[in-house]
């Protein structure tokens, strides 16, 4: 399996809705509602201008996304890490991760949030990543974790 990246335009749009909505089925289904699900084409296309995306691609093959948010000072949020279900537990996720920390050249702090009770995801950015907790907060019912790991 042969793991390649290349930056998402506006043309992606649509890939990308798609992506998102297989990756972030689950959790809409689990919690009501979720960010990452049920974007139209309009609503990608402004979130491919605010955060810098780019395609996972596994044998040429979209099963991804992985998009950040410079904060500044060499911070930076990952806004959005997604591999869709049949293609989870492959080890994508975590060479998406390094992917960024090497596109990312002058990164000191990475951070990024996820649902506390999934524990699956918890453990994939502890144990895989080298992020730890350092705080939750709350968005409507769900209780986040926010994660960071430092250079």
């Amino acid at each position: 399996m042969k793991i390649d990246y290349r930056q998402a335009g506006i043309e992606d749009a649509e890939l990308l809705v798609n992506i998102y909505n297989a990756s972030f089925y689950d959790d809409h289904l689990q919690y009501g509602s979720c960010p990452g699900y049920g974007n139209t084409r309009e609503m990608m296309e402004e979130s491919i201008k605010r955060h810098p995306k780019h395609i996972i691609l596994s044998d040429d093959e979209p099963v991804g996304c992985v998009s950040y948010t410079k904060l500044g000072g060499g911070e930076y949020e990952v806004a959005c890490l997604c591999i869709v279900p049949e293609f989870q537990g492959k080890g994508i996720g975590t060479q998406a991760i390094r992917f960024l920390q090497t596109l990312l050249e002058d990164w000191k702090k990475l951070t990024l949030v996820t649902p506390l009770d999934k524990k699956q995801n918890v453990k994939f950015y502890i144990e895989k990543c080298g992020f730890h907790i350092v705080s939750t907060e709350k968005d409507s019912n769900v209780e986040l974790a926010r994660f960071v790991v430092e250079r």
